[in-house]
């Protein structure tokens, strides 16, 4: 079960990347966003609840790594790193941000501070993704297929 939680997580991070592009896309051309900024607002909330359900109870990556080695330990590697701190935190702050940023949208309709937010959060997301190309932390483009 594991396993496919991680997959179907690994999953919606394309769901994510793809519907914060074609909202930011949309807001930077003035087209309504709504629709494609709900669909990212509930994608990256099943993703931020499977990654807490990953890194509290089934992962030895996160908080059993800490609990495990030590925070000290942890934060001198930095793969240990990666998991235990950057990957959830970059991620949670970037949902964060995607939430005030459809809540803005959507009570004043506005572009300008949502185009903010929603940048911000891509660039919060594209470097805590673990990327297969890097060392240590990489992950397959697509889990589970193939």
């Amino acid at each position: 079960m594991n396993t496919g939680l991680l997959h179907l997580h690994n999953l919606l991070r394309w769901v994510i990347l793809i519907t914060l592009l074609l909202s930011i896309y949309k807001l930077m051309v003035k087209q309504n966003a709504l629709s494609t900024s709900k669909i990212l607002l509930i994608t990256s909330h099943t993703t931020l609840v499977l990654g807490l359900y990953q890194y509290f109870v089934s992962s030895l990556l996160g908080f059993k790594m800490i609990q495990s080695v030590g925070m000290a330990t942890a934060m001198k590697d930095a793969v240990s790193r990666f998991w235990a701190v950057e990957h959830i935190f970059s991620m949670v702050l970037a949902i964060i941000l995607i939430t005030i940023g459809h809540i803005k949208y959507k009570k004043t309709g506005k572009t300008n501070p949502s185009f903010i937010f929603y940048i911000v959060a891509l660039l919060l997301i594209l470097s805590a993704i673990p990327w297969p190309f890097r060392a240590g932390i990489g992950r397959p483009w697509f889990p589970g297929v193939g």
